[in-house]
């Protein structure tokens, strides 16, 4: 299985996937600490997938999506953003309306 088929298979077996430097208990970087703190706030359940342990998934998940930057968000299959993205989104009350429109229940900001 080819890298590409592999991220594939991820992002559209698991409802949302953050592919993120580190792990969600222990993000390498301080952008995929931000998402990660974002969706652990809303309660959204999701695979963190640490692309510092393989290079060619490193590489291979900028190819996938034509994105130069990790973290990176895919929710039910659609790629949504990277950090700066994924905040301004929780911000305006708009990545939890992207989550409730696929299907998924997460706690709504105050």
């Amino acid at each position: 299985m080819s890298i590409q088929d592999w991220i594939k298979n991820e992002v559209e077996t698991n409802d949302v996937v953050l592919f993120m430097k580190g792990t969600p208990n222990f993000p390498q970087c301080g952008f995929s600490g931000q998402v990660v703190q974002i969706l652990d706030y809303l309660g959204a359940p999701y695979k963190g997938i640490n692309v510092l342990e393989d290079d060619e998934l490193r590489t291979g998940i900028k190819e996938f999506t034509n994105w130069p930057t990790i973290p990176q968000l895919y929710i039910k299959g659609e790629f949504v953003g990277g950090c700066d993205i994924i905040r301004e989104m929780f911000q305006n009350q708009e990545l939890q309306t992207a989550f409730s429109k696929k299907g998924i229940e997460v706690k709504q900001s105050a």
